[in-house]
């Protein structure tokens, strides 16, 4: 990025010096300003200024009126030397990656550079910077009609295609299952554009949904017809039958997650401040330590203000070339009057900048910490650890390897690091009486400032604080507490403001939340405090508190309002979040059912599916912070509905630490008030989390109780979804019989035809589990009478295979193929063909098929699906006296079924490697796996299989 002055319009237009933003109130004098910056460098005649400026109505003495606006701006930049006249007209000198449309079009065209040379990982990391210039439409707040006319629609094209390119990269690089809820957005919001359908279409292909990917294609024709009255282009045309048929050159790339796994350098540190001062020796000694010797851990100790984090920061940033694979960052809030950081969230959140998608990232901390350890190993990182209050809090978070290296800041000395971790402490105290002049003369100019530093008892916070009360004020002195006199300097409105901020219990807010919270416009009022340094905004839109300014601000609520008013203003902030959550909701995941809303007022301004992904990112933290303060002191309703909405979000971004909190406080709270509905709500959302877990005593549990008090309202539907749920986890930990009596029960409420012919599906499968074969030709019979399709086919000519009757499970599978089905499914077919052939003695053909399924699960595929039908390719293997091949095929299919809870895959893998290591005469092995087998079936009642272990044993 350019230094000097930065300009955005892609999104409200903002000006920063120095990083401070520059308020343009003027509607004019904003339409002025993008008119120049547009074309930076470029005189713009005055005739064209005037058209961008007034329109059809330009003023009488148009000329000296845009002089006047031309010198008002000049002064509001602070450098009139930005703009210079010229004959007819004005230019403005800047460099152009100083606006943000200019380093919009650079990073563009560096993506596509990237890209024609094959360069995937630079391509992708040059157009998610151009993405992330963009804050909302362009020019969004600029009173131009023909400069939104001139350059909206065609900025608005290009950020559309850097979409498609950057989507084209990702899809290159295998990363189709990620790019899913991204495309299904963009196809929302964009319904007529192609290309992102053509991409959503093979993104699902290539994740195991075929047949998703063919209703796409359908949707998309029914639009396009309705709205244009034209088809779908000739590519995606030919993409679709593609997909028909299985084209091998739709197939995923390979080993495409290890650019991800390796990122360049993720770079997280906050920005450093451009006036920094002072601290020489402890910068000295910071970075001597850090970068020489043999200390891991550096610990910056000190009391509350005196600059820890903002010297840490400095440091980090100095140091950025020395730790070439980048930098991390949080806010561990140890301090904060709200709850500390979650340190599974935390873990979570240095994973994913790591690479590690959200899929792979172990449920427990411990497992997150070893995994963030082992990706650190050999790297050469920097980790910057802010306020954390105890070494319990940093520990899970070091590297563990000398190539890496931790700041940490702490109002103690964290000595605990410092006896287990060799950590080596710097002190950090208040400034140097000539820091403390140096910094004031920075901001306040060339004088005499030894008294103002002397009553500010030389602390950066409050000298700062001071410097912002005395500017402009030069007949005025401070006699007092500088935090006190800049609040009592500001009028009441912006006062009450920065009282009842301190209400918010996560670490930030933005000007829609602290409107919520006080029933006013507050982005003026924020804009005043961040001038008096009584807030500051870390990034454009987000405001935060230091925590001694936010304890002052507490103290000062609890002197001046009302319990009343508090709780007047707490719950309009919680009504806030509620209703922004539920709009995310409403456009994310439309067909989950939730609990009935309390919450009113207006929703925040979220239009598309990617703003709510955005919102809620941002977010989560201080929605995780306001469940659990509501569950604490009320409005219990709030709690049970805010995490109950979230669940969705949740579940799809995995984000596990942040699920367990807000279902439990969610819970208490529902519990605490006896309300049973949300009560048997969240029971049912922890069992579906412990269920994910792989906790399935807990699960089967918190299952037990949604039911429980489902039965007890009356609900038969939700009671339904519960059961049938619970068969699930009663399926994954081998309680089989359990795993029926669920299901039964659960058919006995199903109403619909498909929900009816789904548990007849699961009843069948569970049959097979059990040896039960008459059972699972009946109930798939049943199942394919109320919905024939590609799935009720394999399933009966399964069934029907395993009951000797080949002839009629060779028409019901080779009709399954003839339809057509998801990878997955088709795997399922071809798998049992195989074993159709090997059965009818006819191991080529066998081979052949098995080897055609493996091929559509074995690279990201249904794990379920791919272990069974390595289990079949390596009996075909056996058969074919390839004993190697079969007894590597088995193993990898043990692990996998291990892995992922699939019980019986686990004793058919051992059974059968019993039956290979016979073969290759390894019978000390050969004994032990058929007794595994034998006792793991006999645990989970597989009594076919047990039969059959029990042979070999």
């Amino acid at each position: 990025m350019a230094s000097g002055p930065q300009f955005r319009l892609l999104g409200p237009l903002e000006v920063r010096l120095d990083g401070s933003p520059v308020v343009l109130r003027a509607g004019k004098h904003r339409a002025l300003l993008a008119a120049l910056l547009l074309r930076p460098n470029r005189v713009v005649p005055v005739t064209e200024l005037v058209e961008h400026v007034w329109g059809d109505a330009p003023p009488a003495r148009t000329r000296g009126t845009l002089q006047t606006y031309v010198m008002r701006l000049r002064a509001a930049l602070g450098d009139p030397s930005l703009i210079q006249t010229a004959p007819d007209g004005y230019r403005m000198r800047v460099d152009p990656l100083a606006v943000d449309v200019h380093r919009f079009a650079d990073a563009a065209a560096r993506g596509r550079a990237a890209a024609s040379a094959n360069d995937l990982v630079s391509a992708r990391k040059a157009f998610s910077e151009a993405l992330e210039l963009w804050r909302g439409p362009v020019l969004s707040d600029v009173p131009s009609e023909t400069l939104y006319a001139e350059n909206a629609p065609r900025l608005t094209e290009l950020l559309m295609t850097v979409h498609e390119q950057r989507i084209d990269v990702e899809l290159a690089l295998g990363n189709h299952a990620d790019l899913v809820p991204e495309l299904f957005a963009l196809t929302r919001d964009h319904p007529l554009r192609e290309r992102f359908w053509g991409q959503l279409m093979l993104a699902l292909y290539r994740s195991s949904r075929q047949a998703e990917a063919l209703e796409a294609f359908r949707q998309l024709d029914r639009t396009l017809d309705e709205q244009l009255g034209i088809d779908p282009s000739p590519e995606l045309r030919s993409l679709h039958q593609a997909i028909l048929v299985g084209a091998p050159s739709l197939a995923a790339p390979v080993a495409a997650r290890e650019p991800e796994r390796a990122p360049a350098s993720p770079m997280r540190l906050p920005d450093d401040i451009a006036d920094f001062t002072g601290r020489s020796w402890h910068v000295e000694r910071v970075s001597g330590l850090i970068t020489g010797g043999s200390v891991p851990i550096v610990t910056l100790a000190g009391p509350p203000g005196v600059g820890k984090t903002t010297l840490a920061v400095h440091v980090a940033h100095l140091l950025r070339g020395r730790f070439p694979d980048g930098q991390l960052y949080v806010d561990l809030r140890g301090y904060s009057l709200g709850p500390p950081a979650d340190g599974m969230d935390v873990l979570s959140r240095f994973l994913r900048a790591l690479g590690v998608p959200a899929d792979e990232i172990p449920p427990d901390a411990d497992e997150q910490s070893t995994m963030l350890r082992s990706l650190l190993s050999g790297r050469r990182m920097l980790l910057m650890l802010d306020n954390a209050s105890a070494p319990d809090q940093v520990r899970p978070l070091l590297p563990g390897t000398a190539s890496c290296r931790v700041i940490v800041t702490s109002r103690d000395d964290l000595r605990g690091l410092i006896a287990m971790n060799g950590a080596r402490t710097v002190p950090v105290d208040v400034f140097a009486p000539a820091e403390s002049a140096s910094l004031l003369s920075e901001l306040l100019g060339p004088g005499d400032h030894a008294e103002l530093a002397s009553r500010c008892g030389h602390l950066p916070l409050a000298l700062r604080v001071a410097a912002a009360y005395l500017a402009g004020r030069g007949d005025v002195t401070i006699s007092g507490s500088p935090i006190e006199l800049a609040y009592a300097a500001l009028p009441p409105a912006p006062q009450r403001l920065f009282r009842l901020l301190s209400l918010v219990p996560g670490p930030d807010f933005t000007a829609e939340a602290a409107s919520a919270l006080a029933d006013v416009d507050a982005e003026g009022l924020l804009t005043v405090l961040e001038i008096a340094q009584l807030v500051v905004s870390t990034v454009p839109g987000r405001y935060r508190f230091h925590d001694e300014l936010m304890r002052y601000a507490a103290a000062l609520r609890e002197e001046s309002d009302t319990p009343a008013e508090e709780k007047v203003a707490w719950t309009a902030l919680l009504n806030h979040y509620v209703r922004g959550v539920e709009r995310c909701a409403e456009l994310l995941y439309p067909g989950i059912v939730r609990l009935p809303s309390s919450a009113s007022g207006p929703a925040p301004r979220i239009s598309s599916s990617a703003e709510a992904l955005a919102w809620l990112d941002a977010e989560r933290p201080n929605l995780t912070a306001a469940i659990r303060h509501a569950a604490e002191h009320g409005p219990a309703a709030m709690a049970w509905q805010l995490a109950d909405a979230l669940r969705g979000y949740l579940w799809i971004g995995q984000h596990v630490g942040e699920w367990l909190a807000t279902a439990h406080h969610g819970l208490l709270a529902a519990q605490a008030s006896a309300h049973r509905p949300a009560e048997a709500a969240m029971h049912a959302n922890l069992g579906t989390l412990y269920l994910r877990l792989g906790e399935y005593a807990l699960s089967v549990e918190h299952h037990n109780e949604a039911i429980e008090l489902y039965r007890t309202l009356g609900d038969k539907d939700a009671e339904a979804s519960v059961l049938n749920n619970l068969s699930l986890v009663h399926r994954r930990s081998g309680q089989l019989a359990e795993a029926k009596t669920a299901l039964v029960r659960c058919l006995e409420m199903l109403r619909s035809a498909d929900s009816i012919s789904t548990g007849l599906y699961n009843l069948g499968q569970l049959a097979v589990e059990l040896g039960e074969i008459d059972g699972a030709v009946d109930h798939f019979s049943q199942a394919h009478a109320l919905a024939p399709n590609a799935d009720s086919h394999t399933y009966l000519g399964m069934a029907l295979r395993l009951q000797g009757r080949f002839g009629e499970a060779r028409d019901h599978l080779e009709r399954a193929l003839e339809i057509g089905n998801v990878p997955a499914g088709e795997a399922e077919t071809l798998e049992n063909l195989a074993a159709l052939e090997l059965a009818s003695d006819n191991a080529p053909a066998a081979l052949s098929l098995a080897s055609r399924a493996l091929s559509l699960v074995a690279d990201g595929g249904d794990q379920q699906v791919a272990t069974s039908v390595r289990i079949t390719l390596g009996e075909v293997r056996r058969a074919l006296s390839d004993f190697d091949a079969a007894a590597e095929l088995f193993d990898q299919a043990l692990t996998t079924a291990r892995r992922i809870g699939y019980a019986s895959g686990e004793v058919r893998a051992l059974i059968n490697l019993a039956l290979v290591w016979r073969d290759l005469g390894r019978h000390s092995e050969s004994r032990s796996a058929a007794d595994q087998a034998s006792r793991r079936s006999a645990e989970l009642g597989l009594r076919a299989l047990e039969a059959r272990a029990h042979e070999l044993a």
